[in-house]
């Protein structure tokens, strides 16, 4: 790839340059754990939910669950979007991002430290402008966060389950140029899109890569990586410092 490649983002970021994040930790008086989670204009409140019971498959396992929901507001978009609950129930997308989350949460909590207890963290879009499935992973992060310290402030479990943190982040290629931290206008016409999710041990938890049209080439997947690690060390910064009066 010509290293003097130059994709001039609407928004005059550099190509390796994460939009303005801000976390702001226990934004819902209500929930055991929350954050409102801001990537320039994609904003998510993530809310976590303790409910002292286990789905039927874990009863009497002595293991407890996590699972995820995801919406969106009708107004997060640029033209109205119809609730799912008046299109006949929760689409295929919204299944897979909410599989996604789960899956990326449960990667870094031992499930067996919470007990026959359920975590359940809701991530709901009040505005959208890209990258919304990665952003819901980092901000229901600190709200799991918020709810584990909680929990072990008020006795309920005697060891902390979380086992590290995760984030995710998005990359694609625009003209062949790799780029972090994708915005709606650019995510439309990636000609790859990638979402990665990682632990802050450097692991892999997902990596979900697409090309729209023509194949892409390993060493083009190896920059998307590379500037996909610049942006999640930024990200793990943003929730040890959204976390640093809970812990």
């Amino acid at each position: 790839m010509p290293k003097d490649k130059i994709f001039n983002r609407t928004d005059g970021r550099r190509a390796d340059q994460l939009r303005a994040v801000t976390i702001t930790p226990d934004f819902m008086p209500y929930a055991e754990g929350s954050a409102l989670i801001e990537m320039g204009r994609t904003r998510i409140v993530c809310c976590a939910t303790l409910d002292e019971r286990v789905p039927m498959f874990r009863r009497n396992s002595g293991q407890g669950w996590l699972t995820a929901e995801y919406a969106m507001l009708p107004r997060a978009t640029q033209q109205r979007t119809q609730r799912e609950t008046g299109r006949g129930g929760t689409s295929g997308r919204t299944h897979e991002i909410q599989r996604l989350i789960g899956r990326s949460l449960r990667a870094v909590v031992d499930l067996a430290l919470i007990g026959e207890r359920t975590i359940t963290l809701d991530c709901d879009v009040l505005q959208a402008d890209g990258g919304t499935r990665t952003a819901s992973i980092t901000g229901a992060y600190v709200a799991l966060a918020i709810a584990c310290q909680r929990l072990l402030r008020a006795g309920k479990i005697t060891r902390q389950p979380l086992k590290g943190a995760v984030a995710a982040v998005s990359v694609g290629l625009l003209d062949g140029v790799p780029l972090l931290d994708l915005k709606y206008d650019e995510d439309s016409r990636a000609g790859v899109d990638m979402n990665v999710v990682c632990t802050d041990g450097g692991h892999f938890v997902e990596v979900q890569g697409t090309a729209e049209g023509e194949a892409f080439s390993r060493a083009e997947m190896d920059a998307l990586l590379n500037i996909a690690d610049i942006g999640l060390r930024q990200l793990f910064d943003a929730q040890r410092a959204a976390l640093s009066a809970f812990v």
